[in-house]
């Protein structure tokens, strides 16, 4: 039975009902994936792969993944902070610790998959979306992705553009709005995991053979914005 193993930040966690309403995306996707597939969610809030890396959570991780596993990695949110134990540059360090999840993954036969963060639901005073929340972190993962011959998922562009499409009253329903717009209710949960999933449709085999075949012949049902 194949796993995914998916490190990340709060976006991605698998919550509790302490912190209901908000939900990772780890949670949405359950709903796409087939019932052989199982969900290992290491993601922490505030995580960036610094911290991640220096809290030995990709060392737990590494414990347990075998041979035909996925690793799941989407960081950014906070490697942009500013603060010494999460900073990472995107030039440098952030490229540098990528690599690591991936040649953590390859060491173990497994598939690394890198997936850009989400953006936040930035928008002015005249309700128009601002994107580029995450400056240059989503195009120094796919630049990693390009060197390594690793997939990389632009989840960065694709919410983009559809919180641009949607625009600021609608979106609020899928963030955690208005105690931030950063953090995800459980149905924008399962929408950022369906956007996801496509991008792992379109990658195929190996990776599309993860998502329950009703997901495979559903074509485009209001989530397609590219």
């Amino acid at each position: 039975m194949a796993a995914i193993f998916y490190a990340g930040d709060s976006t991605v966690k698998f919550n509790k009902i302490s912190t209901y309403p908000q939900t990772g995306i780890s949670q949405g996707l359950l709903w796409y994936l087939k019932d052989s597939v199982e969900m290992k969610s290491f993601a922490q809030n505030g995580r960036s792969t610094k911290s991640f890396l220096e809290e030995g959570l990709l060392a737990r991780i590494e414990k347990e993944l075998k041979k035909g596993d996925f690793l799941f990695i989407q960081f950014g949110h906070n490697d942009e902070k500013p603060d010494p134990q999460r900073h990472t540059d995107p030039d440098t360090t952030f490229p540098e610790n990528l690599m690591i999840f991936i040649e953590t993954a390859r060491a173990k036969g497994a598939y690394p998959v890198l997936i850009t963060p989400i953006a936040r639901r930035h928008f002015n005073d005249q309700g128009e979306f601002l994107p580029g929340s995450h400056g240059a972190y989503p195009e120094a993962m796919k630049r990693t992705g390009e060197r390594a011959g690793v997939p990389v998922i632009d989840l960065t562009s694709v919410t983009e553009k559809y919180l641009s499409a949607v625009g600021d009253l609608a979106s609020k329903a899928y963030f955690m709005w208005p105690k931030d717009d950063t953090h995800l209710k459980p149905e924008g949960a399962v929408l950022m995991a369906g956007f996801l999933c496509q991008g792992l449709k379109k990658l195929g085999a190996p990776y599309s053979d993860l998502l329950d075949d009703g997901i495979l012949i559903k074509e485009n049902e209001g989530l397609d914005v590219s």
